[in-house]
């Protein structure tokens, strides 16, 4: 099949959020300015739960067009490893015949994934073992010497491999945005700090190569534990660290441009932890990151549902939408990326998009 040929471009974007604050009368605060000069929405579709099966593929399309279609949600996340290659795929599928039913053009869609953990793929008939082997050992493309903890990799050959494959099972000539996926929080404890940097270097420098070649939008970090760690955590990074390793290759220029870390009503660390140096002085890694020129989107703002469940309510809005207005009102953040492939909860998640996130006041205060 064809690729989809364009990328997410700041005319692009911002004819989205227009039409969204025009037609569907959304406040303008919905929509924040990301590197690039790009309109993104302060909620993003994630796509990382559930089984490898056809009904999660059709959920998760289903999800993706309904995103497009209601004209509140123009970030779609996804990653290789999820759900064995199919969360991809899905997406792509469900970008693709949005596009072709005309609800949005390629450029008003801002399209992230990520590669590092190993991706056999669920449609495949061979196990996965066996899928590793033959597809990417057998064929030179992975060292096993490369591999750490029986599941991560980020040698160049294999970023490479794995972002054609990304291209591929999306649909899209140009990713808008590639993580390298828990690089620091996989490699660091086992390789050390000297090597990892040796090996970041290699990534960015290709990453770069890939933007340069017009098939890669901008390059970041999706982590976990290792940018809201206490600094002497074992597998602690700074966020200054990775800016100095990206402008060493790419330049002022460079494409180090967001990152992706959890933060939500039961980890809030990003907003209240002083653990990221910046020119000599400590700050939150949100701060951080505005001061360094990322934009920073968040992971398991549910806590992977815990917090629908059993979290707090403000006012007007259920307990999803209260961890979600939480997640997307921390100063300096893009959005939350929420898993939502039921149809009745993406309907209540999305009707939060009529809502302005909460002021710095009202924030804070589920802060403390």
């Amino acid at each position: 099949m064809p690729r989809i040929p364009g990328a997410a471009t700041p005319e692009g974007t911002s004819r989205f959020a227009v039409r969204a604050v025009d037609q569907r009368r959304l406040p303008t605060v919905h929509f924040r300015l990301a590197p690039g000069n790009l309109q993104l929405s302060s909620m993003g579709l994630g796509t990382y739960i559930g089984p490898p099966d056809r009904a999660t593929d059709e959920a998760v399309e289903q999800a993706t067009q309904l995103c497009l279609q209601s004209g509140r949600i123009n970030v779609l996340d996804t990653a290789i490893n999820y759900r064995y290659q199919r969360a991809e795929r899905s997406l792509g599928r469900g970008l693709g015949r949005a596009i072709a039913r005309g609800d949005v053009d390629r450029s008003e869609v801002f399209v992230a994934t990520k590669c590092g953990y190993l991706a056999p793929d669920g449609e495949s008939k061979i196990s996965p073992d066996r899928w590793v082997e033959t597809e990417l050992v057998a064929k030179e493309v992975l060292d096993p010497a490369d591999i750490v903890d029986d599941c991560h990799a980020m040698s160049v050959d294999y970023v490479r491999d794995q972002f054609d494959r990304s291209r591929t099972n999306l649909g899209l000539e140009q990713i808008d945005l590639l993580y390298l996926h828990n690089a620091p929080d996989a490699q660091l404890p086992v390789v050390g700090h000297d090597e990892f940097v040796r090996r970041l270097t290699d990534a960015f420098e290709l990453l770069e190569r890939l933007r340069s070649a017009d098939q890669l939008g901008a390059y970041g970090l999706a982590t976990w534990d290792c940018l809201r760690a206490p600094r002497s955590a074992p597998g602690y990074f700074s966020v200054e660290e990775a800016v100095q390793i990206a402008r060493t290759v790419g330049g002022e220029d460079h494409g180090l441009r967001f990152l992706q870390f959890p933060f939500s009503l039961g980890m809030p660390e990003a907003a209240a932890l002083r653990n990221q140096p910046v020119r000599g002085e400590r700050v939150t890694l949100f701060e951080a990151a505005s001061r360094l020129g990322l934009g920073c989107f968040t992971s398991v703002p549910l806590l992977q549902g815990q917090l629908a469940r059993v979290g707090p309510v403000s006012d007007g809005l259920s307990a999803a939408q209260t961890a979600i207005q939480f997640a997307r009102s921390a100063p300096g953040t893009i959005g939350p990326l929420v898993g939502q492939k039921d149809p009745a909860h993406l309907a209540e998640n999305l009707q939060l998009a009529e809502h302005s996130p909460w002021a710095a006041r009202e924030f804070q205060s589920y802060l403390a």
